[in-house]
């Protein structure tokens, strides 16, 4: 397939590059660093603005000019910001309306970065402007491979509560429902007298005495999302129009749900654009790194529905977390080993250089501030190293087995208050299911639930509360034709406007899995629910019953004794699984295990030792590379065999993974077993590893 980045050759490698912190005699340094590190692309002016505009009538690009040659002559390729998010004080101070605005009132000031609201027009025509003047300038540079939009779109401002975005709203609320009775009508606004008779009556969900109307403020999520999408939208039409030939992308956060990334990855797919996504490990997470950049790195994946690029993550410590822990040696490497085997194609930073002042200078980088003599510096070159070793893997793909369903609108809705139970949150639990997946070695996308997933024989819905009829009818159709679907407890209990579906819960999937529930029982924090088979709930218990679903375990103790927990039916060609209640991670995984070889689903390696990551990649040809990542902090022992494309040793069978390293196996034809695998003498160059 062709190069994700034309002017790349194989895998990208590089990070964040910021000259403008720097003097001039350090930039001739800087290139040569990159060149003895491997870099292949570099990101450039992503909040430069100020540097470029110092003033309305006055441009400056003499600094970029300058920075721009001297990493072509590198050889190093350029991905170039268009500079938007941060507007410099003179805008902020030029328009103070174009300052975002939250729900309470406070204006939010220009003095970090991102401080513009997304519905304003000054804010637009002048971020327009200066992506012109880039494109007019620099559209034709050699060293030009890239146009990246903004930066982490409504990271710090996903929502903006000022009259102009009130303005924006209403706006949007005309094109979606067409007249205000239907408007009353999806928000239910008979409750509390909030019924409306003009469209200027309708204000985002501000700051107010009691509890926001749900629907009001799901519906201004989705706007919120789809307003800054605009932005993005807007940048990239002007940029494709001006440099036909230069592809865009922007820097996605997947695991921030601001925003509604189902709609935008189609925004950034195909011909000429490309999904990147940015990550960082979490320190104080439950789930360990390598768990949490295996989520990451199949949302990516997912929504990118193809090649995609890790734009962002860190060396080691970052600066905004309570505690900011440093990575342990060979952590670096093995990080964004963990990206690549899930699908990207390169592992890119921030940033390249540690800064010495502003809000991030406790972030680490790929020059540390303690120079080249240090221990990051020594693992950025080797990943280097191991990236360009990598070169053949551009482009192949990961074939999961498994669709985890994610709908960033029903987490929107579910975690507003006035809950049954502030426990049960969407998006943590959704991640838990995939780790119980990531520990058992198989692999998982995400998906919508309304998207073609007939290439999925198990479906896993762990938290899908709100769920429209398309989507349950998907849901269905898919059961019918043999697909596996197990559905966590509350899903399906409201529709896309956050109104009850009456009648019984799980609402819309009621039928499917021949269960009806009365009502709900949610547990004290901590406290656990015993069931019939041994396992145990937390967090939640149902009173209910089956209808014609066969209960595998009931509820053995409380209010809800007796009423079904876990519960599996025939539908057409497949299966319906229900569980009622949160179970531990033990019995989870012991769940899913049950549901996956049901289905005949197996592990990507099976064999593999716990502590070792398995991920194929595959090309169309039939080519495959084995990704091994042990996390371990013993060798592992691992029954696979091939080409190890990091050290040029041969595997006969089984390999060999070092503690906390990593193995990529070119692969032997998958038809061969290992026994059929020509047996060769262990390499020193193995033992080295």
């Amino acid at each position: 397939m062709p190069a994700i980045i034309p002017r790349v050759t194989g895998l990208c490698y590089g990070g964040d590059y910021n000259p403008e912190q720097w003097p001039e005699d350090v930039w001739v340094e800087d290139v040569a660093l990159m060149r003895e590190a491997g870099v292949t692309l570099a990101t450039v002016g992503v909040f430069s603005w100020a540097w470029l505009q110092p003033a309305p009538d006055r441009w400056e690009f003499g600094w970029l000019d300058r920075v721009l040659d001297l990493l072509h002559a590198g050889g190093i390729a350029v991905d170039l910001a268009t500079a938007t998010a941060s507007p410099p004080p003179w805008f902020s101070t030029a328009f103070p309306a174009s300052l975002p605005v939250t729900a309470d009132g406070r204006v939010l000031h220009h003095g970090s970065r991102q401080a513009y609201c997304p519905s304003s027009p000054d804010y637009r025509a002048a971020a327009l402007t200066l992506v012109e003047r880039l494109a007019g300038r620099y559209g034709d540079h050699p060293a030009l491979a890239l146009w990246h939009l903004n930066n982490e779109f409504a990271c710090h401002v996903p929502a903006c509560f000022c009259d102009t975005s009130a303005e924006a709203f209403r706006g949007w609320l005309r094109e979606r429902y067409g007249t205000v009775e239907a408007l009353n009508d999806a928000w239910g606004t008979a409750f509390w007298s909030q019924r409306y008779d003009d469209w200027s009556e309708i204000i985002p969900p501000r700051a107010t005495p009691a509890q926001h109307n749900p629907a009001q403020a799901l519906d201004f999520r989705r706007f919120s999302s789809a307003e800054v999408l605009s932005l993005c939208v807007a940048e990239r039409d002007l940029l494709t129009r001006l440099t036909p030939g230069v592809p865009v992308t922007t820097n996605l956060m997947p695991t921030f749900t601001g925003l509604d990334h189902w709609a935008w990855a189609p925004e950034l797919r195909g011909e000429g654009r490309l999904v990147s996504t940015d990550h960082y490990v979490m320190g104080d997470h439950p789930a360990s790194p390598a768990a949490q950049i295996a989520f990451a790195a199949d949302v990516s994946r997912s929504l990118a529905a193809g090649p995609w690029l890790l734009m962002e993550h860190s060396t080691s410590a970052v600066n905004w977390q309570p505690r900011n822990f440093a990575k342990p040696p060979g952590r670096l490497v093995r990080d964004a080993l963990g990206h690549v085997a899930r699908g990207s194609e390169g592992a890119m930073y921030f940033q390249w250089r540690a800064s010495v002042s502003g809000g991030e200078r406790w972030h680490s980088g790929m020059v540390p501030h303690a120079g080249t003599d240090s221990r990051i510096w020594r693992e950025v070159v080797e990943l280097g190293r191991h990236l360009r070793a990598l070169a053949d893997v551009d482009g192949a793909t990961v074939a999961a087995p498994v669709a985890i369903l994610l709908d960033y609108e029903s987490h929107w809705a579910q975690e507003q208050g006035s809950q049954p139970s502030a426990d049960m949150t969407c998006f943590d639990e959704i991640a838990r299911w995939h780790r119980a997946l990531w520990r058992a070695g198989i692999a998982a996308d995400v998906a919508h639930p309304e998207a073609d997933l007939s290439r999925y024989p198990v479906l896993l819905a762990p938290a899908l509360y709100a769920l429209s009829d398309a989507g349950a009818a998907n849901l269905t159709g898919r059961v019918a034709a043999g697909a596996h679907l197990l559905v966590g407890p509350y899903s399906g209990v409201v529709d896309e406007h956050d109104r009850v579906r009456t009648g019984g819960y799980p609402g819309a999937l009621r039928d499917l899995l021949g269960v009806r529930i009365e009502e709900f029982y949610p547990l004290p924090a901590g406290a656990t629910v015993a069931l019939t088979d041994g396992a145990h709930g937390h967090v939640w218990s149902e009173l209910g019953r089956a209808n014609d679903a066969r209960v595998l375990a009931a509820f053995a103790e409380g209010p809800v004794a007796g009423s079904p927990a876990l519960t599996r039916r025939r539908h057409g060609a497949g299966t319906a699984w229900y569980v009622g209640t949160r179970l531990s991670d033990g019995f989870l995984g012991e769940l899913l295990a049950d549901v996956t070889a049901g289905a005949g689903v197996t592990p990507t390696l099976p064999g593999t030792p716990p502590a070792v990551e398995a991920v194929r990649r595959s090309h169309p040809d039939g080519t495959s590379f084995l990704f091994l990542l042990n996390h371990g902090d013993e060798p592992a022992t691992v029954p696979a065999a091939g080409e190890d494309l990091l050290t040029g040793g041969v595997w006969a069978g089984p390999t060999q993974v070092p503690a906390g390293g990593v193995v990529v196996l070119r692969e032997a034809a998958a038809a061969a077993p290992l026994s059929q695998v020509p047996a060769q003498a262990r390499p020193a160059a193995v033992e080295a590893a």
